[in-house]
């Protein structure tokens, strides 16, 4: 089992929950709000002037656990998608040592 972690910004959320939830590899997924801070982001044209002010970008991370098979057709399937991606997000892809419920 694999993890695939996307750090996106926080204005493509329910576009990319739309696109995650019609890939049938995904079975679900969790989407946590977090900060983007950086000097990146201070030159970024899409930058808010409310972003601007308050020092950093809304994000939201999503956290993804796939079959290890799955991972490269899930995230061809991302970049090939119009959910606003395209140079607007990261990822990581971690292994899982381990999975259950409690």
């Amino acid at each position: 089992m694999k993890i695939l972690t996307l750090i996106a910004r926080a204005d493509i959320k329910q576009v990319l929950a739309d696109k995650l939830r019609g890939l049938d590899r995904v079975t679900e997924f969790t989407f946590t709000q977090i900060e983007g801070h950086g000097a990146r982001d201070e030159h970024d044209p899409a930058l808010s002037v409310r972003d601007s002010v308050i020092g950093y970008t809304p994000h939201v991370r999503v956290d993804i656990l796939l079959k290890s098979e799955d991972v490269d057709d899930v995230l061809q399937a991302l970049r090939a998608s119009d959910c606003g991606l395209a140079g607007r997000a990261n990822y990581r892809v971690a292994a899982v040592e381990q999975h259950g419920a409690l």
